[in-house]
């Protein structure tokens, strides 16, 4: 095996581990947010106080590791990182998931990685074959594919309504933070990327989370979700997340995104008291399938030189 093969595996495994920690996030803000007959936290004071907790850990971090300030060119960039994902996805998923079960939201994920790929191929200049797409297609086909026959179940079809279009414009908000933090993942280390997007966004996030702060008492399993997306969600799944996008490239990596809806599932189950069942198997398998079918099809990927090239965005 050569090198560059040796990095691209290292990468999809690190990226493997990241969506791992990703995919309970989900169902624990659903623990955290609660539902419209028994609300919890706020979907704000979620996302924002999520966000003040892992800057927290972040000044410290960044402080142990004597990181460097980021360069004024890298500022532009961390702050559309920031935006996608310190801001955007946490605060359209925080307030969608009070209104739909984790199930339901884990297959609207499914659409992730094709938009982190192409948000991938244009800011890294890779070109995936057309079998590479054809895998990424197939992928995304069949979780919405999956989506469609869970929301028919008494309803006739796919029913989009704001919390669904909050959760599409949470994974657009995702993709385009994942592809901005990778890139700066090529000029920094991968764990100072979300350390500095989080420490940037801090003039906001602190003065919402106090604003946002529950008035009255809640039940310890919210507080128990909220500590999850705090310390794992929102600050250690990037360290691996970020590495993994920047060895394995975004296009390739982005594709492990495939399973994270069928891990939420399986994660609900226990957590939530949701149901799974022989269709919700069946699916997850097939597009396990094509991920492990798009891993293998060829991607061309720029040099590091050229990918460092400034470009407009």
């Amino acid at each position: 095996m050569s090198p560059q093969q040796q990095q691209v595996r290292k990468g999809l495994w690190l990226g493997l581990l990241g969506i791992v920690i990703f995919s309970v996030t989900l169902p624990m803000t659903r623990l955290a947010v609660g539902t419209p007959d028994a609300p919890q936290m706020s979907g704000v004071f979620i996302a924002m106080g999520r966000a003040l907790v892992a800057a927290a850990l972040s000044a410290l971090f960044l402080r142990a590791t004597r990181a460097p300030l980021p360069r004024r060119a890298d500022l532009g960039p961390l702050l559309i990182t920031s935006a996608g994902v310190v801001f955007g996805f946490p605060l359209f998923t925080s307030v969608a998931m009070r209104y739909v079960e984790a199930v339901h939201a884990s297959v609207i994920v499914g659409v992730l990685p094709l938009a982190t790929a192409a948000v991938g191929a244009l800011l890294h200049r890779q070109r995936p074959s057309s079998g590479f797409w054809g895998c990424a297609a197939l992928g995304s086909a069949l979780v919405v594919a999956f989506a469609m026959l869970r929301s028919g179940n008494g309803t006739g079809g796919l029913a989009i309504h704001f919390a669904d279009l909050l959760l599409l414009a949470a994974m657009l908000c995702a993709a385009v933070g994942y592809g901005y933090g990778a890139r700066l993942s090529q000029q920094m280390r991968a764990e100072h990327v979300i350390c500095w997007a989080l420490l940037i966004a801090l003039p906001l996030t602190l003065p919402l989370t106090v604003l946002s702060w529950p008035a009255g008492p809640l039940k310890a399993s919210a507080w128990w979700g909220f500590a999850y997306v705090a310390v794992f969600s929102m600050w250690l799944g990037f360290f691996a997340w970020y590495r993994g996008l920047a060895l394995g490239g975004t296009v390739r990596v982005s594709q492990v995104q495939l399973v994270q809806p069928f891990l939420s599932m399986l994660v609900s189950v226990p957590l939530l008291g949701e149901r799974l069942d022989a269709v919700t198997v069946g699916f997850g398998l097939a597009v396990i399938a094509t991920v492990f079918a798009g891993k293998k099809m060829p991607v061309h990927t720029a040099r590091l030189a050229a990918a460092q090239t400034p470009q407009q965005g």
